[in-house]
């Protein structure tokens, strides 16, 4: 058993220098220091109340920040290690590869929320934060599956940052004007409408966590179909 779990600890670790390039603590240290930021910059606006509104606005920045790079880079990650070759060489295998990056990637932004969660908690505003953390997961894994399937068809790191990027752009743009709609992407569950009622504003969160679940699987799907053309990229 002690075996086993220093071999899983042994892949999870090399894993992770793989999904980051080796920058782990670059990034953990970025999202750290974009926490601070924003919490320095509202806290310097007098008009400000914390409440779990405000707070999960605060956790949504860091989670995109931290998957951009391993989603947008991580095949080209591969071709530069000349792994492409082998991953594709062994049926199935990159399957199982990339769906174990994709979630391990997931993992470690949950639990670097959870940090930054605690801190929060304990700095700024008391809040339950196991639902908030699972709350903001919902955008971050959305994200993380449409930059995993850019990253298929693109193939290139930094053309797949680019257009990822502008689609977080647009996706911002749109994010004001549909702020309590079901097709609101950033929708804030904890900043519910006053004039709305209590069942509508829960109706319109549990519809929108059901698209957005939706959409990451087909996107998630769709990248994993795209790996099927071996000879696209080697």
């Amino acid at each position: 058993m002690k075996s086993y779990l220093l071999l899983l600890y042994k892949l999870m670790i090399y894993n992770v220098k793989v999904i980051f390039g080796n920058k782990f603590v670059y990034f953990v240290v970025a999202a750290f220091l974009f926490f601070a930021f924003i919490i320095i910059v509202t806290i310097l606006e007098d008009d400000v109340d914390f409440d779990e509104a405000v707070i999960y606005g605060f956790l949504v920045f860091p989670g995109l920040l931290l998957i951009f790079y391993p989603m947008a880079y991580g095949i080209q990650n591969d071709d530069d290690s000349k792994m492409l070759e082998t991953i594709f060489g062994i049926p199935n295998y990159r399957y199982k590869v990339w769906l174990v990056r994709f979630l391990l990637t997931i993992g470690i932004a949950a639990i670097i929320l959870i940090v930054l969660g605690n801190i929060a908690n304990l700095t700024l505003y008391r809040f339950s934060i196991m639902p908030m953390i699972a709350q903001v997961l919902f955008p971050i894994t959305f994200l993380s599956s449409v930059a995993f399937m850019l990253s298929t068809v693109i193939r290139n790191g930094n053309g797949t940052a680019i257009v990822l990027v502008i689609t977080s752009f647009i996706f911002f743009i749109f994010a004001e004007p549909l702020e309590y709609s079901v097709y609101n992407i950033f929708l804030n569950p904890f900043s519910q409408p006053r004039e709305m009622s209590e069942f509508i504003w829960m109706t319109i969160i549990y519809q929108n966590r059901i698209y957005l679940m939706i959409l990451s699987a087909l996107c998630l799907l769709y990248g994993m179909f795209n790996l099927q053309f071996r000879e696209k990229f080697v």
